[in-house]
């Protein structure tokens, strides 16, 4: 009975908790000031490969951005283009950041300091699509303050490995040919018993 009372404590607690806890500071894309501007290596329709190709990113503060003593870090994304978001609705766009899935792949999270750039060998988990980068600011809590991102008709593509190497084609012609020369070896044998 005293462990039946126990757990029903612990749970109203863990529940009261729950309801009771502060729900973190919601960002939306239309209310974030765009105050970095952001560039890119890789110019417009240009293909890249995953594993292969780099993109050296940079972002600064713009000129008439003002105050940035509450930017404590700086995130960059590879984001979906628009034309890689249409009939994907686990690329779309939200303005609730915590909702939204265009930038889906991190780039580098480091502390803010004005300006800055980073090199970044494309993943070989990228998806083949089409991208653009944004980066946000960060305040002390992770919470994005303000953004920039290069122009959406800005973006250049993306072409994921395929995970079909040259060992993977010679092991599979090696298979085959064995497979055939079994099937040719055992027709033979069977039609020696047959014939005996």
């Amino acid at each position: 009975m005293a462990r039946q009372a126990m757990v029903m404590a612990l749970l109203v607690v863990v529940l009261a908790a729950g309801c009771c806890a502060p729900a973190g500071a919601v960002a939306y894309l239309s209310k974030l000031p765009v105050t970095l501007e952001v560039t890119a290596s890789p110019t417009s329709g240009e293909v890249l490969h995953g594993g292969e190709d780099e993109i050296t990113v940079t972002w600064s503060l713009n000129a008439t951005a003002g105050d940035d003593k509450e930017y404590k870090k700086v995130k960059v994304s590879l984001c979906y283009a628009p034309v890689s978001q249409k009939e994907r609705e686990w690329r779309k766009t939200h303005d609730d950041l915590k909702k939204d899935k265009t930038c889906q792949f991190k780039v580098t999270e480091q502390a803010y300091a004005g300006a800055g750039n980073v090199t970044y060998r494309v993943a070989l988990d990228i998806p083949t699509a089409t991208y653009y980068v944004r980066a946000y600011a960060l305040d002390a809590s992770g919470t994005q303050v303000a953004y920039g991102q290069t122009a959406t008709n800005y973006s250049f593509n993306v072409v994921s490995i395929t995970g079909v190497t040259t060992s993977i084609k010679v092991a599979a012609g090696v298979f085959s040919a064995f497979s055939i020369a079994s099937l040719a070896f055992f027709f033979f044998i069977e039609k020696r018993k047959k014939n005996n």
